[in-house]
C-alpha cells in the first residue's frame, strides 16, 4: 500500500474485491449479501430473542465475534468486509485512491444494504413489526407476538 510503503510499515491485509473473473462483482456481491444477511439475523437473535441473564453482554459479544469469524471464513469471495465503509476504506488505504471498478461499489455498498433490508424483512415476518413504516402482509410467525397482538384485539 502507498501508506505502508511511505512509512516503512508491514503490509496489512483486508477485504479486497477482485475484478478478475467477476468484473461486475456479482459473485463477490452474492457472497457479501449472504454474509450480511446472516450477520443481521445473528444480531437480531442475540440481542432481541435470547437472554443470557447477568452475563448477557459478555456472552452475546463473544458469540457475535465467533459468528463474524465464521462468516468471514464461509463467504471469502469479497474479503468479506460485512461493512461497506470497511471495504472502501481498506481499498483507499491499500491503493491511495477511491475505487474505480463498479463491482467494488456493487459488492461493498449495494449488496450489504440490500441484505440488511432483506434480513429486516425476514425478522419482521418472524417477530412482527414494520419495515420502513409499513406492516408486511406476512407474519408474525413468532408465537408470543401473535398472542400479544390477539390480546390487544379483544
Amino acid at each position: 500500500s502507498v501508506v505502508a510503503d511511505k512509512l516503512g510499515l508491514t503490509q496489512l491485509g483486508g477485504p479486497e474485491f477482485s475484478s478478475v473473473g467477476d468484473p461486475d462483482g456479482v459473485n463477490a456481491g452474492s457472497s457479501e449479501f449472504w454474509a450480511v444477511t446472516l450477520l443481521m439475523i445473528m444480531i437480531y437473535v442475540l440481542n432481541w430473542e435470547l437472554n443470557f441473564g447477568k452475563y448477557h453482554y459478555w456472552i452475546k459479544q463473544t458469540l457475535t465475534a465467533l459468528g463474524i469469524r465464521y462468516l468471514i471464513e464461509t463467504f471469502p469471495l469479497a474479503g468479506p468486509a460485512i461493512n461497506p465503509m470497511l471495504g472502501t476504506t481498506w481499498y483507499i488505504f491499500a491503493n491511495g485512491a477511491f475505487p474505480v471498478e463498479i463491482g467494488h461499489y456493487f459488492t461493498y455498498w449495494v449488496c450489504p444494504f440490500a441484505a440488511a433490508v432483506f434480513a429486516s424483512c425476514l425478522y419482521a415476518v418472524y417477530a412482527g413489526g414494520n419495515v420502513f413504516g409499513h406492516k408486511l402482509p406476512l407474519g408474525p410467525v413468532k408465537g408470543g407476538a401473535a398472542a400479544s397482538s390477539s390480546k390487544k384485539d379483544k
